[in-house]
């Protein structure tokens, strides 16, 4: 595929667009992180956002970027959680109806809460027959299908995060992201490139949901035949074919780690730093305890915290497994 054109003014203007409503999260330094990695190892909070994820950013983009037409029929995505929440609360601010495909074994905390933002929720299936689904409602419906990562304006607006890391701390030498299907690591690694191109940005993906990691490998974005992961936010069935150009162009590469790892890291940032993340949010943090970073001397590095949305049935269940 030709990859379009995200420059430093593409992602500027997609800020624009959307700061009035969402926060500017936090970037954290933690000192216990910084002597475990043997670098200053600072946190972007995404999981303060609107949402308790990084998704509104391209969500919201994308529903102000829609025509006066699909903003009047609506839209309709597939998501695990993150991105139906996301997409719920940006149709909420936008004035846009959503609909969410979400699969059957979905959190149910991640359920109701799209709902209470007020989206339709369909539950229907495994990740890959929600994809098929959510695509079917389009066509009956006439429903703009919104591609809960594999889309330009969502790119545009993810990239939002990767602009606050870079102005707040120039001198960042890395910057650690985990991956599903590659949109928020497409975004950060395009947006370094325009602004920054020394910074180095690693992606980090379940050893159970290695789509992008295979894509790399194979040259080509893929499917998966199935995902086995604790963090279900990181389980998409694919790598999204921009996001897997955008990562190959920009990103230094994609490392795995194992559920154990990602739990492990979860529990030190609850213990630690006070934040709750989801497992997919602590991904990043895992693959950097694990030595699987490698990070070039002393130059900060940043580990995006991507989400916090995890309820407290599953918390529990997690921690205690920790302590075994």
């Amino acid at each position: 595929m030709s990859v379009p054109v995200f420059d430093r003014a593409r992602f500027e203007e997609a800020r624009a667009r959307i700061a009035g409503s969402l926060h500017r999260t936090p970037l954290l330094r933690s000192r216990t992180l910084s002597g475990v990695a043997g670098a200053p190892v600072y946190l972007k909070c995404e999981n303060l956002q609107k949402t308790g994820s990084f998704k509104v950013r391209g969500a919201l983009h994308r529903l102000l970027r829609l025509s006066e037409e699909e903003r009047e029929h609506g839209v309709v995505t597939i998501s695990a959680g993150n991105a139906a929440q996301a997409l719920a609360w940006a149709g909420q601010t936008a004035g846009v109806p959503v609909v969410v495909v979400m699969p059957e074994s979905a959190s149910r905390a991640k359920v109701e809460a799209s709902r209470g933002y007020g989206a339709e929720v369909v539950l229907h299936g495994d990740a890959r027959e929600a994809f098929a689904r959510a695509h079917a409602l389009a066509g009956e419906r006439g429903l703009r299908f919104v591609h809960p990562f594999d889309d330009e304006e969502v790119v545009a607006g993810h990239g939002s995060c990767a602009l606050e890391i870079m102005e707040e701390l120039p001198d960042v030498g890395s910057i650690v992201v985990p991956v599903g299907g590659g949109g928020l690591v497409s975004a950060v690694a395009a947006a370094a490139a325009a602004v920054r191109p020394g910074v180095a940005v690693w992606g980090v993906e379940p050893e159970g949901a290695d789509a992008m990691r295979r894509s790399l490998e194979a040259g080509a974005a893929v499917h998966l035949d199935s995902m086995r992961t604790v963090a279900d936010g990181l389980a998409a069935p694919m790598a999204g074919v921009l996001n897997y150009a955008l990562v190959a162009a920009h990103a230094r590469g994609v490392v795995t780690v194992s559920d154990q790892q990602i739990v492990e890291a979860m529990r030190l940032l609850l213990e630690r730093t006070k934040l709750l993340a989801e497992p997919a949010g602590a991904a990043g943090l895992a693959a950097l305890l694990a030595g699987r970073i490698p990070l070039p001397g002393d130059a900060p590095v940043v580990v995006v915290v991507s989400g916090g949305n995890v309820d407290l049935e599953t918390l529990a269940r997690l921690v205690s497994a920790g302590e075994s």
